[in-house]
């Protein structure tokens, strides 16, 4: 895959593409289109007027040092921490307040509903806490058997 285009940050911090044509695209902001099923496949760099300015069909088709801009910018607007533990619910009606270990830490968020928890696949789940924060328990199977025990009541 050609790349004619190069990306760097500006004064601000924010990242900038230059394309072929030597047009600076400032605020340009990378789009996973599978974020959670294939996180390095399929990502757009997008405009700040939400037009795509590039498609790349894998993230390691770019140089290093842009891939670590990719990187970091990605990191910076996505957070979406995984669970590795429920540690305990308040009440199994909701809203409830849940306390979660994940690999960013321990958290509590209340849960308003059982349909703020969404089965991506067979063993993903994705957990909308009341402020839009989303919680990934990649697998189900992984989780200990008290947390398995929780999310049953709540599923």
């Amino acid at each position: 895959m050609q790349i004619d285009f190069t990306l760097s940050r500006n004064a601000f911090g924010r990242l900038v593409l230059t394309d072929a044509a030597g047009v600076a695209h400032e605020g340009v902001v990378p789009v996973r289109a599978f974020p959670i099923g294939a996180p390095d496949d399929g990502l757009a760099l997008v405009s700040t007027e939400g037009h795509e300015l590039a498609w790349l069909d894998r993230l390691d088709v770019l140089p290093a040092d842009m891939r670590a801009l990719v990187k970091e910018e990605l990191a910076a607007r996505e957070f979406m921490p995984e669970v590795a533990r429920i540690a305990g619910v308040t009440t199994y009606a909701t809203p409830s307040t849940w306390t979660v270990e994940t690999n960013r830490g321990t958290a509590d968020f209340v849960l308003k509903g059982e349909e703020d928890i969404r089965r991506l696949g067979p063993q993903t789940l994705l957990i909308t806490d009341s402020h839009g924060i989303h919680f990934l328990i990649r697998d189900l199977g992984q989780l200990d058997k008290p947390s398995r025990k929780i999310l049953d009541r709540f599923l």
